[in-house]
């Protein structure tokens, strides 16, 4: 399971393929690591996160050939804690992680809106549709009954809306200022929020176009589209709303701001930490991290050293590849 396309900023992922690849050797690498008393924990970190996500799917192949064992499953009994969900999270197809994440954020008790809410704003529209397809082909089950089954309404509407995946392509010069003027009629000009009109407005539009009406709502309202939003609504609606307008500003500092957060404060939303670092590490990590250096007067790096430990912890900074103090 894997995404049909790689995004043009692909090459701006702090992780790459390695040049003298062999996956036979690497998969000795880690039968050696787990053999035994004990567990050489620096071996396998040093060497997952230094092979592409494309090569670890290769190590595993050659680990079963090889050994005739699931190199997962030996990974998970050979690791502990926080450490292992990453390493796991290293070691499944980006496609395949997105859609289990999703399931996980649905299927059991409660439902985890975070998760919903960061893949459907942040992903592409073609990621999106192979999102759609691979939650069919594993689960024989339709995604957007699923997420429209667990959820209400407008955030609801909202997902159901992001989950077509059709939103319009370029920027409709024509609609920049009708589109502007919507979206202050529906909120700061009148008692009580329309939030038909946000959803709607939000949900279809490209971000390119999306950026121009910002511009444009910015000079009719003297607020940022993110400043009304935090005024006019709350709740998951609120969360999701302001998701996709951050992602249509950019994708990477909507992440480094989702990084600061799961760090900023007492205790570490591990889930959220892992869930993005491991996603975006081939992806986009270097302007996640230049944004969250101009955002946050500090460097990601320094963050992730200061609120996590052991092997956890290298990992975690070897992904992130750099320390911008």
């Amino acid at each position: 399971m894997s995404y049909t396309s790689s995004s043009p900023q692909a090459s701006r992922g702090t992780i790459k393929a390695s040049a003298n690849f062999k996956a036979e050797e690497d998969a000795g690498t880690l039968y050696k690591a787990m053999k035994g008393l004990g567990t050489d924990e620096d071996s396998i970190l040093q060497l997952l996160t230094s092979r592409s996500n494309a090569q670890r799917q290769l190590i595993k192949a050659s680990y079963k050939t090889l050994h005739g064992k699931d190199l997962i499953a030996d990974l998970k009994g050979e690791l502990g804690g926080q450490f292992v969900t990453l390493i796991v999270a290293l070691m499944t197809p980006p496609l395949a992680y997105d859609v289990e994440a999703l399931r996980n954020a649905i299927k059991g008790a409660g439902t985890d809106e975070t998760v919903l809410v960061e893949i459907l704003a942040s992903r592409t529209c073609q990621q999106i549709k192979d999102i759609v397809a691979a939650y069919r082909q594993e689960y024989d089950d339709n995604l957007e009954e699923d997420i429209a089954g667990d959820t209400a309404g407008h955030f609801k509407r909202l997902l159901v809306i992001l989950l077509q995946a059709s939103r319009q392509q370029g920027v409709q010069s024509n609609t920049i200022e009708a589109d502007a003027e919507a979206l202050f009629k529906a909120g700061e000009s009148k008692f009580g929020t329309d939030e038909q009109a946000f959803v709607t407005i939000l949900g279809n539009r490209s971000a390119e176009h999306l950026r121009k009406v910002f511009d444009a709502y910015m000079k009719l309202a003297g607020y940022e589209m993110e400043e009304s939003i935090k005024r006019e609504l709350s709740g998951n609606l609120e969360s999701l709303l302001l998701a996709v307008v951050r992602c249509a500003r950019s994708v990477p500092a909507y992440f480094a701001e989702t990084l600061y957060y799961s760090m900023k404060g007492a205790g570490t939303d591990d889930n959220t930490l892992i869930r993005v670092m491991a996603t975006r590490s081939e992806v986009d990590m270097m302007d996640i991290r230049a944004d969250y250096r101009r955002l946050f007067a500090g460097s990601l790096h320094a963050s992730i050293n200061g609120d996590t430990s052991g092997d956890y912890r290298k990992a975690l900074l070897l992904l992130c590849a750099g320390d911008d103090e």
